[in-house]
């Protein structure tokens, strides 16, 4: 046969398809093997609630109270499959680790099943079933499954009171946290150690993974702009498991008069903070996923702004924009929904930034405030009251105002940070 040049050029391009198309399966191949090995990884993991055999026992008896939401679950029951421990790369192991059936419990239900002597619910911010908006009034009310009394620790009774633990012999914590200082439900654990500790009543935290474990940033709060959303000198992100950050608080004695609570934290079996966790339930109304999970932290300082985080939506916490924002080409229309009865800029079109494609952050991103702050056209309302209290200083907003870069602002906080991760250390229980 005569290769003519027609005829090398197209066998040259066939190849080249071929082999692009070999190259594409492969990487979808491998790209879904880790997504399975992920899978599989978090699987194998037992948060507190399920490590059952060390507190039911201490419960037995008891008359129990229990502060907890819609993220407080339990795995009952795993398909067969869910038992593997070797990962080899074959379809065959993908269909399997693909065929994992797992059913959930709530906490409460599993304790009153075992025979536990649950006395009331005391429900956090967005309340027990986690369907209220940020900052609503919640009111005190009965679970309408089992009956029990259901005590409110939002509004102006964040603490339980004497009265509200009167004939509880032992409380139990379980909410899932994200790791950001200004999720209020590690305040709502500082004020119930705090009430447990001048009741003598003992408290038992059964420990969750936090999804953005890795990531220790952002300026530390100055305790003169203490409030609700940020109640301990700590950066942004953590970087702790709530069980972990329980222990903080008592071992720094941040609870009032230096006092302590009499703590036990149920540690999680097989977690490391280098897995990749992804929450089974929504830990919040406009928290919807794990992409808004990821970038909650950096886009919620952008709540003590005139910018919006998308609430109204359905991409909380995955987009920002506001009517001021004019020279950016997303837009979005802000609209009542489950989770925000009236959400920032009501039916006004909002000019800004979708990061639900972007890479996970790994870090506090400042970049797309200092960039809605250039960028605005009403620079002289942009912050508001409220930034300082989620930045913690007031000293981030005055370093924007002033034109810093990134990389100067983050200078800042060096100092700040690495004798936060010094007393870190003497608390964690995870690798």
């Amino acid at each position: 046969m005569r290769w003519t040049s027609k005829s090398r050029l197209t066998l040259f391009l066939l190849i080249t398809l071929f082999s692009c198309k070999a190259q594409e399966n492969s990487k979808v191949l491998h790209q879904n093997l880790n997504q399975h090995k992920a899978s599989f990884l978090q699987q194998s993991i037992k948060v507190g609630a399920e490590n059952y055999e060390v507190y039911l026992p201490l419960l037995k008896n008891k008359k129990v109270g229990v502060l907890t939401n819609q993220t407080g679950i339990l795995t009952t029951e795993y398909s067969e499959q869910s038992s593997a421990r070797t990962i080899t790369e074959t379809n065959e192991l993908i269909t399997k680790i693909s065929t994992v059936y797992i059913d959930y419990k709530h906490l409460i239900d599993f304790l009153i099943e075992n025979k536990i002597d649950v006395q009331k619910i005391y429900a956090p911010e967005h309340g027990f079933r986690g369907t209220a908006d940020a900052g609503e009034l919640i009111k005190d009310g009965k679970d309408a499954k089992t009956g029990l009394p259901i005590v409110s620790l939002y509004g102006n009774n964040k603490k339980p009171t004497k009265e509200q633990l009167s004939g509880i012999d032992i409380m139990v914590f379980d909410l899932q946290d994200v790791g950001a200082r200004f999720y209020t439900y590690i305040s709502s654990l500082h004020y119930l150690m705090e009430a447990c500790a001048e009741n003598n009543i003992p408290l038992i935290v059964l420990d969750r993974p936090n999804p953005n474990g890795t990531i220790i940033d952002g300026p530390t709060l100055e305790m003169d702009h203490k409030s609700f959303v940020g109640m301990h000198p700590i950066p942004v992100l953590h970087g702790m498991t709530i069980g972990e950050y329980a222990k903080m608080i008592n071992g720094e004695k941040w609870l009032k008069g230096g006092i302590q609570c009499d703590l036990t934290v149920i540690e999680c079996v097989n977690y490391t903070r280098d897995i990749a966790y992804s929450l089974p339930v929504n830990p919040s109304p406009n928290l919807p996923n794990d992409k808004a999970i990821n970038l909650y932290a950096s886009l919620c300082l952008f709540e003590g702004t005139n910018v919006s985080v998308g609430r109204g939506t359905n991409k909380q916490f995955q987009v920002f924009g506001s009517p001021f924002l004019k020279n950016m080409d997303f837009e979005f229309i802000p609209k009542p929904n489950l989770g925000a009865k009236d959400p920032m800029h009501n039916g006004k079109i909002c000019f800004g930034r979708d990061l639900s494609e972007t890479e996970d952050v790994h870090k506090l991103e400042i970049k797309w405030l200092i960039e809605a702050y250039k960028n605005t056209s009403d620079k002289a309302n942009f912050f508001n009251n409220f930034f300082v209290k989620l930045a913690g200083t007031n000293k981030l907003r005055q370093q924007i105002e002033q034109g810093l870069s990134e990389s100067e602002i983050r200078k800042t906080w060096e100092a700040d940070l690495e004798t936060f991760k010094e007393i870190r250390k003497k608390y964690l229980i995870y690798k």
